[in-house]
């Protein structure tokens, strides 16, 4: 297990993690909020593979607009 220390805001932690997709990278944590655990389950599916830009422009698209 790694564990890398950081300062995450407590409303994020405070949403169920079954309802959070997290990426990283070397230098950038994201975290995609869904209204449903089906809705995070098929982003994953659909973007297994995707970069994060990828990744962001799909959610915004298909996601985030039904907010």
């Amino acid at each position: 297990m790694i564990c890398i220390k950081a300062e995450i805001p407590w409303e994020i932690c405070q949403i169920d993690d079954e309802l959070k997709a997290i990426y990283h990278s070397r230098d950038t944590v994201c975290i995609w909020v869904f209204r449903s655990r089906e809705d995070r389950n098929r982003f994953m599916d659909e973007t297994a593979g995707m970069s994060k830009d990828d990744r962001t422009e799909h959610f915004e698209s298909f996601y985030e607009s039904s907010r």
